[in-house]
């Protein structure tokens, strides 16, 4: 298992919906990998009846030959079950979060939506969370409830913390370069921006490309 507390510091985090046909969400995996991702996270938007124990050792058996850390969206409980699993990604401030760590029992990697909220900025970076990350940067069918986030948000961010941000939300390779030049940003998160590519691979380049890494 690789090191549950690898250092989060940017670059591309891709998002996966475990609701899409499980032979070609691997694929694409597979194939976005090679070009070159950061983080994995897997979305909290599981079909009914799905086998959630076996599609996250599918999925982690393809991110440890690249050593890449997979996070799980919200059920935190999961990391109890799962060693393949590195860390979660809340999308709001859980209750207790003492008590999580305790109840996991091993170091384990923790980011959060921010949404529009600099409240959240402020727990993560008091709580010394491994990332942040803001929804919706632009509208986006995947980003579902999130609220639009204004690019103030994110620089007030930056003064309050030092952690490392994602933006996310509509995001392409075409604005992730124009973003880099108005806020300040360590990575971006995407969905379908990279699963719904033709060539997964070559577009994650191209986001790295818009990064300047």
């Amino acid at each position: 298992m690789i090191n549950d507390k690898k250092a989060i510091t940017g670059g591309v985090y891709l998002v996966l919906d475990p609701g899409m046909d499980r032979p070609i969400l691997l694929d694409k995996l597979k194939a976005a990998l090679q070009g070159g991702l950061q983080v994995i996270q897997i979305w909290n938007n599981w079909p009914e009846q799905a086998d959630k124990l076996s599609l996250i050792s599918d999925i982690s058996r393809l991110c440890k030959q690249f050593k890449i850390p997979l996070l799980i969206n919200e059920d935190w409980t999961l990391l109890k079950h799962k060693l393949d699993l590195n860390g979660v990604h809340f999308d709001n401030i859980p209750a207790n979060i003492e008590q999580i760590k305790a109840e996991v029992g091993r170091p384990f990697i923790m980011g959060i939506t921010c949404s529009d909220s600099l409240a959240k900025v402020e727990w993560a970076h008091h709580n010394r969370l491994d990332y942040i990350s803001f929804c919706s940067m632009f509208p986006s069918p995947s980003a579902g409830s999130c609220d639009i986030v204004m690019p103030e948000t994110v620089r007030q961010a930056r003064k309050l913390t030092d952690i490392p941000i994602f933006i996310s939300g509509g995001i392409t390779p075409e604005n992730t370069k124009q973003l880099k030049s108005e806020i300040p940003f360590n990575g971006v998160a995407v969905i379908s921006g990279v699963l719904s590519a033709e060539y997964p691979d070559e577009k994650v380049k191209l986001y790295h490309d818009a990064l300047g890494q």
